[in-house]
Formats: C-alpha cells, structure tokens, sequence
C-alpha cells in the first residue's frame, strides 16, 4: 500500500494521465492503479487513461475537455468544436447536437472518454480557434450530417456568405479548410454577380 502512496505523490488534482506516465512512478503500476482507483483516488476514463478528480464544493469535476483530448491523443494540436457552433452563423440552422468533434491529425473514429462521446476526424489542416469564416466552411463540408432542409442552409450560406462576411478571408478559410464541393460552392457563390 505504501508504495501507491509513493505514486500518489506525483499526481496533480484535475490532470489525466496515461498509464505509460504513471508507470515511471511504480514499479508495480496495475496494482498500484488498481489499489488508487479503489480508494477514489484516480477514475479510469478509457482503456489506459486516468484521472485524478478535483474535490469541488458539488464533489467530483469531471476532466476539461481539452485535458482529456490532449491526453488521449499525446497532442496538443487538435480543434474541439460542437455542431452548435453553426446556430449562431444566421443561416438558418437551430438544431441543437450532443456531439464533440475533435479535428485532429492522428485518430478517426468515435471515442468514449469519461462516459463523453468525441468524434475524432483526421484533417490535414484547421485552426487552432474557430473563426467564423471557418465555422461557415465546415458547416458546407459537413452539410449532409444536418437535420434542416440542405437546399434552405446554403441559400442562407450563399445569401450570408456575400453580404456578412470578409469576402477575402472567406476564400482564403474555403481554399484551406473546404473539401472540393465546398471549394466549389464558395468560388461560385463569392464570384457571382450580386443580383441587385
């Protein structure tokens, strides 16, 4: 027992950690995982990732977000963004969605971190904060996952796109974060005449 205690020592309240960091500490790290997890002390989140909760006056905080991706991935490069992001662009779009996306460039796949749902996508390039300019390009590349009328969303985009945004910037946002068919839609919605 006094040697999880050795091991406790070098673990912060609020981190996540992967089993490979806590075995630099333990020469015996299972049992010593084993003996933390059931004194409360670390909660297991997925296969070999761990977290020591911080004690709050409501208990237990579950693990920030971006702790729990970075962990998972061993990488600080990745972008978290809710499919709610869109709502707030003007274009029609009031679905609300329980989903994370995490833009990354290691994994794919959906993952269950801490009883939390992530959808992992490998894209070669993103953002490290979402712009508006961007969220509206993701929101064309990602047009078919959305619950409202397709045809009605881009007319708003089309209609948004030349009359609320920073046309330059948006091209720019389209060139490196739209697929083809978004690449497509942005060139021939910005370079359109204006009707009017």
């Amino acid at each position: 027992m006094k040697r999880s205690d050795e091991l406790k020592k070098h673990l912060r309240p609020g981190q996540v950690y992967r089993r490979e960091e806590l075995a630099k500490w333990s020469t015996a790290v299972d049992r010593h995982l084993s003996q933390l997890m059931s004194d409360g002390t670390l909660t297991k989140l997925a296969g070999g990732l761990y977290f020591y909760p911080r004690q709050t006056v409501f208990g237990k905080a579950p693990p920030e977000d971006t702790e729990l991706v970075a962990s998972f991935l061993k990488d600080d490069r990745f972008l978290l963004l809710s499919p709610n992001a869109y709502n707030r662009l003007g274009v029609g779009t009031t679905q609300l969605y329980n989903k994370t996306v995490v833009y990354n460039r290691k994994r794919h796949g959906k993952f269950t971190l801490g009883g939390r749902s992530f959808d992992f996508r490998l894209k070669p390039s993103f953002p490290r904060k979402p712009t508006e300019e961007f969220l509206l390009v993701d929101l064309v590349n990602n047009l078919n996952q959305l619950a409202e009328s397709r045809q009605e969303v881009l007319a708003q985009v089309k209609k948004r796109a030349t009359t609320s945004f920073d046309v330059p910037r948006l091209k720019r946002a389209a060139r490196n974060y739209g697929n083809v068919k978004t690449q497509k839609f942005f060139a021939d919605a910005l370079n359109a005449p204006h009707a009017g």
